[in-house]
């Protein structure tokens, strides 16, 4: 099967728009495990900026102007769903929890009949 629809990134300065975030998170690890001697506030402030700045600089490519706009359309898809009530939540709860019941009791009757069956009808061994 082929999938004509996945985008890959192509562009030369998307490439080391990417490449350069990574090295900013490797960066911000580097730095964290260095700072071993700085308070801890200090080692995480230093990490979660190197996170915010390869972000800022993924989100700068075309890849990351893909991935925004796609998680903006997938909020706004999520507005328009008709979730259910708390009653239908419960409901639909119960009746799952009764069914899992149900078919675990079916199954360890089923399994014990299939032992008995093996084992003290044709193997004797009871």
């Amino acid at each position: 099967m082929s999938n004509t629809s996945v985008e890959t990134v192509t562009s030369t300065a998307d490439k080391l728009k990417l490449a350069l975030a990574v090295l900013v998170i490797i960066a911000g690890i580097v730095a964290f495990s260095m700072l071993s001697a700085q308070p801890m506030a200090a080692r995480v402030g230093v990490f979660i900026g190197s996170l915010i700045v390869a972000a800022l600089l993924a989100w700068i490519s075309e890849p990351g102007r893909r991935t925004l706009s796609f998680g903006q359309e997938s909020y706004n898809e999520v507005k328009r769903v008709s979730w259910p009530t708390r009653k239908e939540t419960t409901q639909m709860t119960g009746i799952v929890f009764a069914f899992v019941a149900v078919m675990g009791l079916f199954m360890w009757v089923l399994d014990k009949g299939i032992e008995w069956v093996i084992y003290g009808v044709l193997l004797g061994w009871k």
